[in-house]
């Protein structure tokens, strides 16, 4: 594998240069972490979906029945692309960073830096829009996640919002901005 440069903005603790990040099927991120507190909800929704049907579902369950979804059918179909489980999620360039940190800040999460990394693994870039909400319905979730890794556009008229996954072996190689600004953090 060649490496490649992206960017990061830092939102759950700060990155210190040098640092080292692995991801791989045995390392997971914390998104793995949310998703699994949330695993037997979904199998009792899967079981079960019409008791939940009309039941105003939680963010974090719907969360989890989007990416369990999603790694069901990247391991699947998309086995050479980086799990949305073990992944950190990065921009290609410095526009793309600059916006997921704006859009952060507008949405109050804790931006800290936006950091430079050098990467030895796999990458995979999908378009935003096509994250949806999990619902009750298996296949409707299925159906949703191989749009997702297809990379389908979302409307033909609406540029994409780059979300790139890489895994791997990843180097913090240069910070490029540090926020002490309560406003941002």
């Amino acid at each position: 594998m060649k490496s490649f440069y992206v960017y990061h903005v830092v939102t759950e603790r700060p990155m210190k240069l040098g640092q080292i990040i692995k991801f791989d099927n045995n390392i997971h991120s914390g998104v793995y972490e949310r998703v699994n507190e949330k695993k037997k909800i979904v199998e009792e929704i899967y079981n079960n979906p019409e008791k939940f049907k009309q039941e105003q579902l939680e963010h974090h369950t719907k969360v989890a029945l989007r990416e369990l979804a999603m790694e069901e059918v990247r391991k699947e179909f998309f086995p050479n692309y980086p799990s949305r489980l073990s992944s950190l999620y990065v921009s290609k360039n410095i526009n793309d960073a600059i916006f997921w940190k704006n859009t952060f800040i507008k949405l109050n999460r804790k931006v800290y830096q936006l950091v430079k990394l050098k990467v030895n693994g796999r990458e995979f870039t999908g378009n935003a829009y096509n994250c949806f909400e999990g619902t009750t319905s298996k296949e409707e979730n299925v159906k949703l996640s191989i749009k997702y890794w297809q990379n389908e556009s979302f409307e033909d008229t609406q540029p994409p919002i780059n979300e790139t996954l890489v895994d791997g072996y990843i180097e913090v190689v240069e910070i490029l901005e540090e926020y002490q600004d309560k406003s941002i953090i």
